[in-house]
């Protein structure tokens, strides 16, 4: 617990004059070479918390409650910024654990989170911050390979400070001009990027509904009395199409499915494209089952190819694909929420993301491989006016045509929802940081580091089995333990992998010194997939990786 701490040379009369900014190099006692000594410095800070608010200050001490708090509001949110750099601090040493491990049962009991009936004081809100932390999951931390979104990028961390600082909504320019400025900045390079020559955008709140803006869009498009009529304004059964690695929640990600569920076509409505060996859907296998829907008085109008899929990262072939949907008059949605980042480098570009330009609509989030924090999700389309034709309700409460400002920049009659994060600070802060170059260098480092993955993999064949070469970040693996390497590999041995799979990510866990994710697909049983996508990964940390998992898994 964080306290407040006073030495035995406790001076009041010298720390006031400290607190408030009174002593200087010639004042004597707590001062040497015209610097307070630390000492000297946190008896200050404890006069003035005191003072200020009491043995225990409580909320009523701060802005806005006590007009004259701005001391001891000072003084509380740097003891909560002091918890955050510890944080950090551990976070980016290898000597910190990934994680402190607890059961739910035993979490319980380590924790307070009651909600009281009376207000607590603040030094308990700085306990209550530093235990939270204590027990969280170090994402950011070089051996956290578990998500797609890993890291902690410090200049993006800074501009979600600043953002929760500013605590404004994104639905006018009327309440969040510059931030409005920056999305229209930012979204403009990123379909420039994409290869788009106008069109339009917007952040969301994560891929799974940016996914779904693309499908409410497309159908908009096809069939544009829908918004008012409904389903009487569609002379059929509306299909879509997307890759059978959505199944069962395994590797294309399952919220193309959840599009039919929610926009009324249901499930059985969204048809499943089988896929080659490596994940990536087969084009004759789309083109044959839209006939087959065609040919029973369906309308197939909407196909999602997937550029990075979530297990495999697995990368659809655009331009086959593309030319399918000119040909039937589909809308071609791309989700490249996770490989969208590879867009950004020259040399991993092409051919994983070729013929991207020729899609209706584009999911990217930069909180996967461009290590943005989370949460910070774009979509974007090749047509400008869609999202405002499509989502308008024209609320005359918020988006009234007459203010004194062109209206246009309003934002909020694009989306479905009304209140808007601001998501978009802390990616254009990080971009100012690194430029595109950076980004490109970025990407180019983590591509590389995977490939060091896979030679070593590949440098110990009796200890671990490479499932497939990777397009992505992605390595699909299984461990072998000691016992099981005399087998031949077979069935029947990757039956026996699967099962120890998740016991070692159970040891992981507990030793907190590792983390790696693991599933099965429809080809597979339960094989670990690893992400590399920290800048603060090193081939230090992919060598510590192997040497963990042979540790802990030796004996399975």
């Amino acid at each position: 617990m964080m306290k407040f701490r006073v030495d035995p040379s406790f001076n009041p009369a010298a720390d006031q004059k400290i607190a408030r900014g009174g002593l200087n190099a010639e004042e004597g006692e707590g001062v040497t070479n015209g610097k307070i000594k630390p000492g000297r410095r946190q008896n200050a800070t404890r006069w003035l918390w005191v003072a200020c608010c009491g043995e225990w200050g409580t909320r009523d001490d701060i802005l806005p409650y006590n007009l004259e708090g701005l001391p001891a509001t000072r003084e509380f949110l740097l003891k909560v910024t002091d918890i955050l750099l510890d944080f950090v601090k551990e976070t980016n040493d290898r000597d910190k654990k990934v994680l402190e491990f607890h059961h739910p049962a035993d979490m319980w009991k380590l924790l307070d989170l009651e909600i009281p009936e009376r207000g607590l004081t603040l030094q308990q809100l700085i306990d209550d911050c530093s235990k939270t932390l204590k027990y969280q999951v170090r994402t950011g931390h070089p051996r956290f390979f578990n998500q797609l979104s890993c890291g902690l990028d410090l200049v993006s961390m800074a501009g979600e400070w600043l953002t929760a600082t500013a605590n404004t909504n994104m639905f006018t320019y009327e309440i969040a001009p510059v931030f409005i400025l920056m999305e229209h900045v930012v979204m403009e390079k990123m379909r420039e990027v994409i290869g788009f020559k106008g069109g339009d955008s917007i952040l969301a709140p994560g891929g799974s509904v940016s996914n779904l803006y693309a499908f409410l869009a497309a159908r908009h498009k096809m069939f544009p009395y829908y918004k008012e009529k409904g389903l009487s304004s569609i002379p059929g059964q509306l299909v879509m199409y997307t890759s059978d690695q959505v199944r069962n929640i395994k590797n294309c990600h399952y919220s193309v499915k959840s599009c039919a569920s929610v926009g009324g076509l249901g499930t059985d409505n969204c048809i499943e494209v089988p896929s080659d060996d490596r994940g990536r859907m087969i084009p004759e296998e789309l083109e044959r089952l839209v006939l087959e829907r065609k040919s029973r008085g369906h309308i197939p109008f909407f196909v999602n190819a997937t550029s990075g899929t979530t297990v495999l990262g697995a990368f659809d072939p655009l331009e086959p694909i593309a030319d399918i949907c000119q040909k039937y008059r589909m809308w071609l949605h791309v989700d490249a929420a996770w490989g969208g980042g590879l867009l950004l480098s020259r040399k991993y570009r092409h051919p994983r993301l070729t013929g991207i330009e020729r899609a209706d609509s584009v999911t990217w989030n930069p909180h996967k491989l461009m290590g943005t924090l989370l949460q910070c999700s774009t979509i974007h389309f090749k047509e400008d006016g869609l999202l405002l034709s499509c989502n308008q309700m024209s609320a005359d409460y918020l988006f009234m045509q007459d203010k004194l400002y062109d209206v246009r920049y309003d934002t909020g009659d694009k989306v479905i929802q009304c209140g808007r994060h601001n998501d978009i600070f802390k990616l254009w802060l990080q971009w100012r940081a690194k430029g595109t170059e950076g980004f490109e260098k970025h990407m180019d480092r983590l591509m590389d580091l995977t490939a060091y993955m896979v030679r070593k993999i590949k440098s110990m064949p009796d200890k671990f089995h490479l499932i497939l070469e990777p397009e992505c970040v992605n390595v699909s693996f299984w461990y072998v333990s000691t016992r099981l390497r005399p087998m031949p590999h077979g069935k029947e041995k990757e039956k026996l992998l699967g099962e120890i799979t998740p016991v070692l990510k159970g040891r992981m866990m507990q030793a907190g010194t590792l983390m790696v994710g693991y599933q099965p697909d429809d080809r597979r049983p339960n094989f670990f997939r690893n992400i590399i996508s920290s800048a603060a990964v090193t081939e230090v940390d992919v060598d510590f990786l192997l040497t963990e998992m042979d540790r802990l898994g030796h004996d399975l």
